[in-house]
């Protein structure tokens, strides 16, 4: 029986870097990479600042080491988010009593070994970075995929194709669009709608940039290609048209027409404050766009970060998707069981995470998107795309490939 034997820790970096939402939101001028003036939410020492991430490895009893990746979102701090972690916040978490709870546990079933520390006190960062690590520990011992472990504990069915990727531009968004455009990106481009700068007076910049994008794809794409258009606003309806769900969601019409012929998703319309006040005005923006026959999808974030948060979304009905931020939600049990949860609700998944991530917890996260059937994958880490596109979309093809073999010769 193969069991953890020690855990070890090192100290590493995310792929992006943590903004001040709220800074940014106020008006920071751009300084070159970095924004002008002093950050405005807790633990920031500056509004863009690097990434803190520790690798937690799981020693074995055979000899093997596997690892997760501890760390947060973009956005750290932000909507109800935790703090920014550091290095020491972090090791201190993974010392001590997770320590104690680790060592000696058999690697027989990653649901109860999440249940064995589900009660230790700890941020959703090393929750995340740990039970990456778990996961990872019982696929070695099974000699499966992480995939695999996952549908026989929650008893689903094997995937049987690769989920629809989603890239993000960053702020070089123009190339970003040809770039996604060229290499058949399913759900493309963010477009990082942060500012009132990238938003517009009354929203005539971002409606210009939604019928730029229509239009490069119509132009260098294939005649068959038909890939959904996501934007992501940072709450910027709110901020520069109404909070008002109805005129949200005539707006949102608009960006539709803009869109044509492409299907439309929009994130974080608006930012009501709260995940009580966020469902109520989200579910009266839905109810909206159905009056108005627009076919335009409505995607959840902010306020939406907790496995309970998710639930109390896609049950409410207030967004057509609900993104699993999976560094905010913790341990993957949970994103997974928060997927479940959505899909019996009606609600479309999608299992993303942040520019902030690493190579190890991107190619987990396919693995779990695989299992629980999610409709949209983000493509991370980084916010060059291409890096993003690659470490995701080769990870979830390379499981599909050893599901399909072993399924062959069995």
């Amino acid at each position: 029986m193969t069991t953890i034997q020690d855990v070890i820790t090192v100290e590493g970096r995310g792929a992006f870097f943590h903004d001040d939402q709220m800074a940014i939101r106020g008006g920071r001028e751009k300084d070159g990479f970095l924004y002008a003036g002093d950050p405005v939410t807790d633990g920031f020492e500056q509004v863009r600042m690097p990434v803190p991430a520790l690798g937690i490895g799981l020693v074995l009893s055979n000899g093997e080491i596997v690892w997760g990746d501890a760390l947060a979102v973009q956005y750290a701090g932000a909507s109800g988010r935790e703090p920014v972690p550091t290095h020491r916040s972090l090791k201190n978490e993974i010392g001590g009593v997770w320590r104690e709870a680790l060592v000696g546990a058999s690697l027989d079933h990653f649901s109860t070994l999440c249940d064995r520390v589900s009660s230790i006190n700890a941020g959703a960062a090393t929750r995340y970075g740990c039970s990456q690590a778990l996961l990872r520990a019982v696929a070695t011992n099974k000699r499966r995929t992480a995939t695999e472990v996952i549908c026989e504990e929650f008893d689903l069915p094997l995937p049987t194709g690769p989920c629809a990727l989603y890239a993000q531009s960053g702020d070089d968004r123009h190339t970003a669009v040809d770039k996604m455009v060229l290499k058949g990106v399913d759900i493309l481009p963010h477009g990082l709608i942060n500012s009132a700068e990238k938003f517009g007076p009354q929203g005539e910049t971002f409606l210009e940039f939604v019928r730029y994008v229509a239009s490069r794809v119509k132009r260098l794409g294939t005649e068959s290609y038909k890939p959904r258009l996501h934007f992501d606003v940072y709450g910027w309806i709110g901020l520069g048209i109404s909070e008002n769900p109805t005129l949200v969601a005539e707006f949102i019409a608009q960006a539709q027409k803009a869109a044509h012929p492409f299907d439309l998703h929009i994130e974080c319309p608006v930012d009501y404050g709260s995940t009580a006040a966020q469902i109520d005005g989200y579910a009266k923006i839905v109810t909206a766009l159905e009056r108005l026959g627009c076919t335009a999808r409505i995607v959840a974030d902010e306020h939406c970060n907790s496995i309970e948060d998710m639930r109390a979304f896609a049950t409410a009905r207030a967004a057509h998707i609900i993104q699993i931020k999976m560094p905010d939600v913790g341990l993957i049990s949970d994103t997974i069981k928060a997927a479940l949860h959505c899909r019996a609700e009606g609600a479309g998944v999608y299992v993303g995470g942040s520019c902030t991530e690493t190579d190890l917890s991107a190619q987990l996260s396919a693995d779990v998107a695989l299992a629980v059937g999610a409709e949209m994958l983000l493509a991370k880490p980084g916010m060059g795309m291409d890096e993003g596109l690659t470490i995701v979309g080769n990870a979830q093809l390379r499981t599909l490939a050893e599901i399909s073999h072993r399924g062959t010769h069995s």
